[in-house]
């Protein structure tokens, strides 16, 4: 990444923060649009980029809290902090169509906090929290411990914050994803930037059955978490490696721009473009040019077809109404 100039490097970091929000989010059965994420993030990083959209309440907060976690890694973790990171992530009260209670602990008013899977009568308990009254005292411990974890190494205090947090699992909803944005924060600390050029939590959503397994023997076995952390740091190696992914599309990206730079294009279609390079969802069509475009299907099939003829855009196998067409990246 050294080796990359300001725009590719904030290039990266747009992409790697917003893949990682989406697939934090997936893991608790939760979608988010790409657009959205990706349009929050940009502006609150203050980049110039085109595109952008209007992001729901909370999508906002969800990206606020990733923000406050890996750009301010050197702040103290504390209970308030917690509180407004779990209000951010329900700005309504609501988890789905549930009430819950928003930034103040668990009260357990309909019961143990248990995590469950499978069908009503059939359920399976993989996990029951501690009880409410145990909060407060185990919180502290927490909070006291990131704060000062002693010469352990900071790769394996990432791992600990985010099983201990989601062991404790102090909160109605969202326990998952602060651990995660918890554990990036430490890992952020280790390497003395917020920069993030890897996704944790997209490598965790590829695995997301081991990672329940292992956690789930983690909380019902003794105190030996030699298991968790080893799955932890073959996780992140696997996430690092796969950071090439994300770097390649830049360069892609990059070397795409290049191509043309030197060609006059109307607004339109570097709008188009620059969609499709970001990862366009499903197939372009003449009908979602126009739609995206805000013009007539004859002003998109013109489009188009200029951008064939410069060698920007191919044509798709099939015809008729189903005609789409895709990038050519060299």
């Amino acid at each position: 990444m050294e080796t990359l100039g300001f725009d590719l490097r904030s290039e990266a970091h747009l992409r790697t923060l917003t893949e990682d929000v989406i697939k934090s989010s997936e893991i608790e059965g939760e979608k988010l649009e790409r657009d959205q994420v990706r349009s929050s993030i940009a502006r609150r990083l203050g980049m110039d980029v085109g595109g952008l959209v209007p992001a729901d309440r909370d999508v906002e907060g969800v990206v606020e809290m990733m923000l406050d976690a890996t750009d301010n890694y050197a702040k103290t973790l504390t209970e308030e902090r917690l509180f407004a990171w779990h209000a951010s992530l329900f700005p309504t009260g609501r988890s789905g169509m549930s009430k819950i209670r928003v930034g103040t602990w668990r009260d357990d008013s309909g019961g143990a906090m248990q995590v469950i899977s499978g069908p009503i009568g059939r359920e399976k308990v993989h996990y029951e929290a501690p009880p409410v009254n145990r909060l407060p005292d185990e919180i502290a411990k927490f909070l006291r411990w990131f704060e000062q974890p002693g010469d352990m190494d900071p790769l394996l205090i990432a791992g600990l914050a985010h099983l201990w947090f989601v062991t404790i699992h102090p909160f109605d909803d969202g326990n998952g994803r602060i651990a995660r944005a918890i554990a990036d924060m430490a890992l952020a600390g280790s390497e003395k930037t917020g920069q993030r050029f890897y996704s944790m939590s997209a490598q965790i959503r590829r695995e997301h059955r081991n990672y329940y397994d292992t956690l789930e023997w983690a909380q019902k076995g003794e105190l030996d978490i030699t298991q968790w952390q080893d799955w932890f740091l073959n996780c992140l190696l696997r996430t690092i490696e796969g950071a090439q992914e994300i770097l390649g599309a830049v360069l892609g990206k990059a070397r795409f721009w290049e191509r043309f730079a030197k060609e006059a294009l109307n607004e339109r279609q570097i709008k188009i473009l620059n969609r499709l390079l970001d990862g366009f969802e499903g197939k372009l069509t003449t009908s979602k040019w126009a739609k995206i475009a805000k013009c007539s299907q004859d002003t998109a099939y013109r489009d188009i077809l200029k951008l064939i003829d410069r060698g920007a855009l191919q044509k798709d196998s099939g015809g008729g109404r189903s005609t789409s067409y895709s990038l050519i990246i060299e």
